[in-house]
Formats: C-alpha cells, structure tokens, sequence
C-alpha cells in the first residue's frame, strides 16, 4: 500500500501547494513531487494538471481522492487495532454532534463512557446536521448524532431516542397569556429558529408547510442560545427540543405554549460510514448509547 503517497496526495489535494504540502508533512518539496509521480505511474494517470499559477486535480484523481482517504483510514483503523491490548478499549474516538444532541444530550453519556473506559480519548465536533453528515461522510468523525435526516447513501442511519420539542416563547407573549392555543393561533406569527441546514430548522419547517402556516417573520440564529436569549426579551416564538428549554421554563424565564391536538416528536439518529461498524471503539460507543437509551 501507498501509504505515504497517498497521504502527500490527498493533502496536496486540500491545500492546491506543493510547498505548503511539504510544511505540513515536514518533508521536501521534490519528495512530494516524487509521491505524486509514484501515484500516477502505479494507476497509469495524471492526477493533476500544473501550471506555474494554479494547481487543478483532474477528474480520475477526483476519484482516487475519495477511495484514498478512505483506504488511509482502514490502514489507521487497522493499526490501532492491532495495537490495542486484548479487550482494553484506548486510543481516540471522535464523535460528531449537531448542536442540540452535542450541547444538551451528549454530555451526560460522555461522562458515562469515560467512567467505564477512562483510557479512551473523546474528540466532540459539534456542528449543524449537515455538517455533522459531511464530517461522517468524509471520515473526519467516526461516528456522528444528528437531529435532522440524511439522504447521503453511503451512510449508515440508526434512531437512538425519541426527541420532544416544544413551542416557547416570553412570559408575556400574547399566546403564554392565551388559555386554549389552537394551530390557528399560529397564523402570522414571528418565529425565531436555528439557520439553514440544522435539523431542527428543518423540523419547524415541515411544521409550517404541513400545517399552512403563514410567517409574519422568521429570525435566524445558529445557537439555541442566542435564540433563548432573544425570545426571552420578547421578540416571537420558537420551537425547541425539551432538553435545550426545560432549565429556562422551570426557572420562570420561558413559557410552553401547548398547541391543542398537536404533540411534536421527532428521531434522534446516530450516523456512520460502512467502514466504521467494526472499529472497536464505535461499537463500544453505540453499545453505550443503547444503553443509555433503550427504548427507541
């Protein structure tokens, strides 16, 4: 196996530099000249078109691009492997996470896992659903929990617990002042939510669309917080998961606006690219988290 090659290939790839490649992997500059040309005579192609003021990788390694990657993280996977001792669970697993499940569900797990295995190092990267999907997609994450849903073909999809949202807003919003809240009520409201590309904006826009809801104006934040924040000064309504509001609303600062008929449910999903399932350390994660959660 190419090993090398193909670690000078896929960073020379991602930077378009020969020199910044060789700062990188600490080696000289016609030592990553001398991989590529290594890589391109065992697969009879050129990989890259060259000119003194661009780089450009060509169509076939566009390909070789993808299948490296992944053939440098099996090596990897296999090395740690075999280096680990018997049954004892060391090394690193990195753990992508959208921003709900990262910041409000993941961490009492995290605590339980390295209770139970303290010489297992934990990598969180939290991000949008989207993000979280393309981390997973390109093995920058072992295994990742979203909120959101994925149509990426080549990933791996399990629920892992059932997540309750909840309409909220300030104390003094005319609808926490309302008694009965119908759907109706809903109508030319102003919204407060998470960006584009985060599961549970997608969540409150299937809401809107499936029950003809017309916005007065829609805010978007890429924190829970920060739309904690404003909701509590006033401004419109939001729908969130109940782990991300259940602290403010028993502290009084706000309100659960109950819509008649209407319950908000949604799957929460760990996510893993095919080459992932048998790394020791991803099966004990999802042992964990199914233990954590059994009843999905």
């Amino acid at each position: 196996m190419y090993y090398e090659e193909l670690k000078t290939f896929v960073t020379l790839a991602e930077v378009k530099n020969f020199t910044k490649t060789a700062e990188l992997l600490l080696m000289s500059q016609p030592s990553v000249s001398l991989h590529i040309k290594n890589l391109e005579k065992e697969f009879q192609t050129k990989l890259f078109l060259r000119s003194p003021k661009f780089l450009q990788i060509t169509p076939t390694g566009e390909i070789l691009y993808d299948r490296a990657k992944q053939m440098i993280k099996i090596y990897e996977q296999t090395k740690q492997d075999i280096l680990e001792h018997n049954n004892s669970i060391k090394g690193e697993l990195k753990i992508g996470a959208s921003f709900t499940i990262g910041e409000y569900i993941l961490p009492s797990l995290l605590i339980d896992i390295q209770n139970d295995y303290p010489e297992l190092e934990l990598q969180v990267v939290i991000g949008n659903t989207e993000e979280i999907v393309q981390s997973v997609r390109l093995y920058q994450v072992d295994i990742g929990l979203i909120e959101g849903q994925t149509n990426e073909k080549e990933i791996s999809v399990h629920s892992f617990m059932q997540d309750e949202l909840y309409i909220v807003s300030s104390n003094n919003h005319e609808l926490a002042l309302k008694g009965d809240v119908t759907m109706t009520d809903l109508q030319n409201q102003a919204w407060v939510s998470r960006e584009v590309g985060s599961g549970t904006r997608d969540y409150l826009d299937h809401v809107i669309r499936s029950n003809g809801l017309k916005v007065k104006s829609l805010l978007s934040i890429s924190s829970s917080q920060g739309i904690k924040e404003t909701l509590i000064n006033g401004k419109g309504l939001s729908l969130l998961s109940n782990s991300i509001i259940e602290r403010d609303v028993q502290y009084g600062l706000l309100s659960i606006i109950k819509v008649k008929n209407h319950r908000f449910t949604r799957t929460l999903s760990y996510i893993y690219s095919p080459i992932m399932q048998d790394k020791r350390n991803v099966k004990t994660f999802i042992s964990a988290l199914d233990k954590k959660w059994p009843n999905k």
